[in-house]
């Protein structure tokens, strides 16, 4: 890139001029997370409104769950050069594919009637990997491409048993916790991009 100097992680927070054909992508996948952003919102409201009570009821509080292999972003995100936010986020989006699909599993069987339900979380998975197709492609780009093996994410740490009342609660829960991590990392996403837009957010 003869238009610019070094990689992302020698230039952190820094002007940085970018090639065209970088820029135009990096303005593609800013959109994309953008528009991801306002999908993940519809998804958690459609998803809240299909599992009854006492999803949705204000003051309900839904247990702590752990996944393997993807948490929330953390508060010290933001202080994390730019280039490792980058990273983060690609890793997350790479997770949440699969984790998206177990979920709407599911929902299958929990919600048969809920075809629109299925339809949305079968998109969003599709979206996501998009979404992490693109910022990899922008990292090695940029010289800041995602390092080392990742651990290959698991959404059965709650045991889900459809004939079990406790069984049933705990993969409505499983899925409510994963598509609020959805939402909350292409909204990180789009924020951490948003620094790359040369000119600033389109």
């Amino acid at each position: 890139m003869s238009q610019r100097e070094g990689s992302l992680d020698s230039q952190d927070d820094s002007p940085i001029s970018f090639l065209p054909h970088l820029e135009a992508k990096i303005r593609q996948t800013h959109n994309l997370a953008q528009l991801l952003t306002k999908y993940s919102e519809q998804l958690l409201e459609e998803y809240v409104q299909q599992q009854g009570d006492p999803f949705g009821l204000p003051g309900f509080s839904p247990p702590r769950i752990s996944l393997a292999g993807l948490s929330g972003p953390a508060p010290s995100h933001a202080g994390l050069p730019l280039s490792e936010r980058l990273r983060l986020d690609a890793a997350a989006l790479s997770a949440l594919p699969a984790l998206l699909d177990a979920v709407r599993r599911h929902q299958a069987e929990l919600n048969p009637r809920a075809p629109r339900l299925l339809r949305s979380l079968e998109e969003a998975a599709r979206q996501a990997r998009a979404l992490g197709a693109a910022l990899e492609t922008v990292l090695a780009a940029l010289g800041a491409a995602a390092r080392g093996p990742r651990a290959e994410p698991t959404a059965t740490t709650t045991h889900y048993n459809a004939n079990s009342t406790a069984g049933v609660f705990s993969a409505k829960v499983l899925g409510l916790h994963v598509c609020g991590l959805y939402g909350e990392w292409v909204s990180r996403t789009e924020g951490d991009l948003s620094q790359l837009v040369p000119g600033g957010v389109a």
